[in-house]
């Protein structure tokens, strides 16, 4: 999502992992920042419309290994890269065992986890290219099979007349170029060793999706619905968006 925009110099670029720039944001320290969707619930945000990462089935990225079958789970080790993904892995297993397991925060290594725990959610990398023959659900697809609705990770968002017209227009524009720069990004990038460039262009090109339509919307509408259903974030957030061109 940044890649369009590196080097401008309308925009001072930092990066950071997605919790810290959700906090970087919380503090003031930035203008605008991608966030993690749970995030928006905590803070007085606008999103920039028509740009996020999201998916309309499976994800790939974002997976709960388990060594048991899935109604014995009771004990769930959450990688604790991401509490979007925790959220969503909380709302799919109570729906599916009618019951909360235990949940345990760990690194994300799945066969270590899987020695603590019956299961273990993993995202990124480690979910991504993990080789072994554990059985996993993909949360992504899980989520779209029970609401028909897509999925959303992460967007931008930031306070309300933190950006203008015009920049969101930049930020649109920049997300153009960089869904043209697909093959250069993952040729360039080595994930979990090299070589590995057709599985990333892959994932880039058939598991996320970039826009937010009204499709996303819902979908986040009925994530955050979920959520404060189960106590997870306080309140159900209005979605706002930022002025565009």
């Amino acid at each position: 999502m940044i890649h369009g925009v590196k080097g401008d110099p309308r925009f001072e670029i930092r990066k950071a992992v997605p919790s810290r720039v959700a906090e970087m944001l919380h503090a003031g320290e930035v203008d605008l920042g991608v966030i993690p969707s749970i995030e928006y619930a905590a803070g007085d945000y606008a999103v920039v419309p028509g740009i996020a990462i999201a998916s309309r089935g499976p994800v790939g990225s974002v997976r709960l290994f388990h060594r048991v079958p899935v109604q014995e789970i009771r004990r769930v080790a959450l990688d604790t890269s991401s509490l979007t993904s925790a959220a969503l892995a909380r709302i799919l297993l109570r729906e599916r065992l009618g019951r909360d397991p235990e949940y345990v925060a760990m690194a994300p290594a799945v066969g270590r986890m899987l020695e603590a725990a019956d299961a273990a959610l993993v995202i990124g990398d480690p979910a991504l290219y993990h080789d072994g023959d554990e059985p996993r659900i993909d949360l992504g697809e899980e989520w779209t099979r029970t609401t028909r609705l897509p999925f959303v990770y992460a967007f931008w968002a930031g306070r309300p007349g933190a950006v203008s017209p015009e920049q969101v227009g930049l930020l649109q524009a920049s997300l153009r170029r960089g869904l043209a720069a697909i093959p250069a990004i993952a040729s360039n990038y080595n994930g979990f060793g090299p070589g590995r460039a057709d599985v990333s262009e892959s994932y880039l090109r058939e598991n996320i999706v970039y826009t937010l339509d009204e499709a996303e919307a819902a979908g986040l509408r009925e994530f955050y619905r979920r959520a404060h259903a189960m106590g997870i974030i306080p309140r159900v957030p209005e979605l706002r968006f930022h002025a565009d061109r």
